[in-house]
């Protein structure tokens, strides 16, 4: 059987098992609550692994090992900076957004930042709403082209055709399960990416010295080969360069904290305090070790094909795995990447459907509260092919900017306004409303006149939004009441 049958089999069958896994999970949800976030009832194991599958999409299998063969060792504090990041969501922020959620029966991100704040509580809802699902909109299609992208790359099967594939897969189980399907469903592709992260390091590492034609024989070797740049932990030294290095790595660190919807939404599906000690200690552990794998494939590639022996550092991983193992054992592992960039997109497609759902248009546009369901469905099948068609229509250059903006503008604003209304009793409404406008504000002017070649916005939109809830919340007064209600 030729190569490419062997891919073609074992991809169509984890296609076909996630598909069916999760349409199997999706039989379970009866009410909006279960659709929305899985009835608050997931283990803290399911959690955490959807959580970081969810988190890392195609970056800790492509991005961060591509990063790490084309600078060395100098990745490392992209590393921390992610790494530090999660840990902090898990140990600060997870089980306290748990029980806020629970206390004031919040079933979507905003819902809880609506019920926190009595006043103004809607049009908070309205315009947070508003932000992540635009946002999110576009960040969904770039999901699509991107694994259209690596069908294209991996399997030589027309984009178009892999953009279609990856729809047509998650499309049915997120329509019909809601983020329950996709939460179980993200939970296989995690185990899927966790063991590529850890086989394969190991594999490379014994194969290395025992394997001719490579470009050094041992990961020093290849650093010190590569070059003084590879060599150095702060970068390029010159022209103060390895500043930015620095903080632009350890910058990854503030998109953490709460200001993703599709990861927070997980910590506030938990069962109850005890699962989410046992989440934090499974989001932690699975961390730790997939970032280690990942830097360890980015420097491994280094000394098996040299620093000029890909035409792509983000090819590193699938043309070390092809290297390494039996093709359909490849193929097996290969998978990752496609589980990686399936598990952001569904995961992206739930919470921006849920959100346009459950924020706009129910509260303004349905009457009747009692069967709604069916609503959410009809919404989420609407966005998933908007989103597709604007894969194949829109400006592709477009799309990804406006991603772009997402880790730095959603992340850095988001997570103030979390941090602010955890821990600061003071935060009101008005506050959170002008914190996302002018975060939102800042970023788009800061990328977008390419001041973010000087410094990077994440840091900054996190220091801007931050000095904004501060001193919007001493200026402006409010006498704010909290609200429960369903």
């Amino acid at each position: 059987m030729s190569t490419e049958w062997q891919y073609l089999i074992v991809i169509s069958t984890y296609l076909l098992i996630i598909l069916i896994y999760g349409i199997y999970q999706g039989r379970k949800v009866k009410t909006q609550s279960d659709y929305s976030i899985a009835g608050r009832t997931l283990p803290g194991w399911v959690a955490a692994l959807s959580e970081r599958s969810a988190g890392e999409s195609s970056w800790a299998l492509l991005g961060l090992p591509g990063y790490a063969y084309a600078v060395g060792l100098s990745s490392v504090w992209t590393a921390v900076g992610c790494v530090l990041g999660i840990i902090t969501a898990w140990w600060l922020i997870a089980w306290r957004l748990r029980n806020e959620a629970e206390k004031y029966n919040a079933e979507t991100y905003t819902d809880y930042l609506a019920k926190r704040f009595g006043k103004n509580g809607m049009l908070l809802r309205a315009v947070a709403s508003s932000v992540i699902v635009f946002f999110f909109f576009f960040y969904v299609g770039a999901q699509f082209l991107g694994g259209g992208k690596t069908f294209h790359t991996l399997f030589n099967i027309d984009a178009a055709w892999g953009t279609i594939i990856i729809a047509a897969i998650i499309i049915p189980y997120a329509v019909y399960g809601g983020f329950k399907s996709v939460a179980y469903a993200d939970v296989l592709q995690s185990i899927i990416m966790i063991t590529i992260l850890i086989v394969a390091p190991i594999v490379a590492f014994i194969q290395l010295p025992h394997t001719t034609n490579v470009f050094a024989t041992s990961v020093a070797e290849a650093l010190k080969n590569a070059g003084t740049g590879y060599t150095n932990i702060i970068g390029e030294t010159s022209n103060g360069l390895w500043f930015g290095t620095v903080i632009g790595g350890i910058s990854w660190f503030f998109g953490y904290l709460g200001g993703q919807p599709q990861l927070s939404i997980r910590f506030m599906a938990i069962k109850n305090t005890k699962h989410a000690i046992i989440g934090r200690n499974v989001g932690i552990a699975w961390t730790i070790v997939a970032y280690i794998g990942a830097l360890s494939i980015g420097w491994l590639g280094l000394a098996y094909f040299g620093p000029q022996g890909l035409p792509d550092s983000e090819l590193v991983m699938p043309r070390l795995l092809v290297h390494l193992f039996p093709p359909i054992i490849a193929a097996l592992l290969i998978t990752g990447i496609i589980a990686a960039i399936m598990s952001t997109a569904d995961s992206l497609l739930i919470v921006s459907a849920t959100e346009l759902s459950e924020s706009i248009i129910k509260p303004y546009f349905v009457k009747n509260k009692n069967n709604v369901l069916w609503i959410s469905r009809i919404i989420t099948v609407l966005l998933a092919l908007c989103a597709l068609l604007a894969a194949f229509f829109a400006p592709t250059n477009l799309i990804y900017t406006l991603v772009g903006y997402v880790w730095a503008g959603i992340g850095g604003t988001f997570s103030v306004v979390i941090l602010c209304t955890l821990f600061w009793k003071k935060f009101h409404s008005i506050s959170a409303i002008i914190t996302i406008f002018i975060g939102i504000s800042f970023t788009i002017v800061w990328i977008s006149t390419g001041m973010e070649e000087l410094f990077t916005s994440r840091i900054l939109t996190f220091l801007v939004a931050g000095i904004t809830a501060i001193l919007t919340t001493i200026i402006i007064k409010s006498n704010e009441t909290n609200i429960i209600k369903n």
